[in-house]
């Protein structure tokens, strides 16, 4: 038996140094090198739409990848979720157990009609695996997805992702997967016409991590309906858009479309607890319904992850967050996309956004990168986009107050002057 080495941390060291070399030790150096480029702050607490350092710095936080939609421990889903953590957070499985029960009553009371069934799981990838799942077990065998479109890192969300860079060190991965352009009907109805019964498509509202694409506003219809024509079946990705992120409650409700499966993660969670969900169709899900044991995990459905889920949906409703993230949305899209015309339009291609749902695309990947690090030296931290590398995106929560908005704004703008005034001061030829 190989022993290892434990990691050397000097005695002495500040929590910045040690967790750097923990982490270089045990889990990324690649990540603690990243860390460094941020001035190797450590998050260590957070409320509402800010968290807080270990120096003592605050950050408002508009990233987190749409976790956030509610802030950070909401005191509706911190008393649901310490409530039933005091009195049974996991259950066995083998007996009935009420609050998945009405953790699923719950969803379904806020998802799309028609959609009346729920399985449980943990990450959004999971979520993915189980529409793929279900997709297959009605006989779709294609799996046709969209380039640059995101649904996660496990072997069968890998598969219908679109960026080649993280599919290839993996590769074979699912046979039989083809992608089209995003928001092209015409070349999703190419592939479903060539194998009519066999297809599975999945698509997202919005590309999220491909750098928040906005379709067409009849795309997601269109697809839609050609899923009913070619009978393929059609999984809406909803993990990063559901739950008030586009200022609807689902990107399905935005276009008017009910899909077989919806999957939805991330601000599931109420951004304490990790929790997905794929939403179902009576027809669609009828082989789960047969089988219980056909797709488990030993999480799906754990009574305090649904005890988030119930105080998630219930500070949606009660403090009117959906309305609030298109509100916020209509208000900080327009300044966002002034600042940067007034600021550096050398540098932007395009504004964009949906809801609380914003994109800054800029010219090159590289000024993505210095754009986010002369955020976070302004107090604001954003989110890279892995598939649209050259988008900055913003991702804040409908709490956010009058000041808090102030604050973003304020600080892009001196984030995009500081940037601008640093590239004038590069050597020539070196831009």
């Amino acid at each position: 038996m190989t022993m290892v080495e434990p990691a050397v941390v000097l005695p002495g060291a500040s929590t910045e140094q040690r967790t750097l070399d923990l982490y270089r030790a045990h889990l990324s150096k690649g990540r603690a090198t990243l860390a460094e480029l941020f001035g190797s702050h450590m998050e260590v607490a957070s409320s509402g739409a800010w968290l807080e350092t270990s120096d003592g710095e605050r950050f408002l936080n508009c990233g987190g990848y749409g976790v956030f939609i509610m802030g950070a421990r909401h005191p509706i889903v911190m008393d649901a979720v310490l409530e039933q953590l005091h009195r049974h957070p996991i259950a066995t499985r083998i007996l009935l157990e009420p609050t998945v029960a009405e953790a699923a009553e719950a969803l379904i009371s806020v998802a799309p009609n028609g959609l009346e069934r729920v399985h449980f799981a943990l990450s959004g990838a999971e979520a993915v695996e189980t529409g793929l799942k279900l997709a297959r077990s009605h006989g779709k065998r294609r799996i046709l997805a969209t380039h640059q479109g995101y649904h996660g890192k496990t072997l069968g969300a890998l598969s219908a992702s679109g960026k080649e860079v993280y599919r290839k060190p993996f590769a074979p991965l699912l046979p039989d997967v083809t992608r089209v352009p995003y928001g092209d009907a015409a070349a999703v109805e190419r592939e479903l016409a060539a194998h009519p019964g066999e297809v599975c498509v999945i698509v997202e509202p919005v590309q999220g991590e491909g750098g928040v694409i906005i379709p067409p506003p009849d795309y997601l219809r269109q697809v839609a309906l050609l899923c009913q024509r070619y009978k393929g079946f059609f999984i809406l990705d909803e993990v990063q858009t559901g739950m008030g992120r586009l200022g609807h409650w689902w990107g399905a409700d935005l276009a008017g479309v009910v899909p077989d499966v919806l999957l939805v993660g991330k601000a599931l969670g109420g951004g304490l607890l990790p929790v997905s969900a794929a939403l179902a169709s009576r027809s669609a899900f009828l082989p789960f319904d047969k089988d219980p044991y056909l797709h488990t995990g030993t999480f799906s459905g754990a009574p305090i992850l649904m005890a988030a889920v119930r105080g998630a949906i219930r500070a949606v409703k009660e403090e009117r967050l959906v309305t609030r993230a298109m509100e916020i949305g209509h208000r900080i899209l327009p300044e966002i996309r002034r600042i940067m015309l007034a600021n550096c339009p050398e540098l932007i291609v395009d504004v964009r956004g949906e809801g609380l749902l914003i994109g800054i695309e800029l010219v090159e990947a590289g000024l993505a990168g210095e754009l986010l690090i002369e955020l976070f030296n302004h107090g604001v931290v954003g989110n890279h986009s892995m598939n649209g590398s050259s988008v900055v995106r913003f991702t804040p929560p409908a709490i956010l107050s009058d000041s808090d908005i102030n604050f973003l704004l304020e600080a892009l703008d001196g984030a995009t002057r500081d940037l601008v005034d640093k590239r004038a001061r590069m050597p020539e030829g070196s831009n």
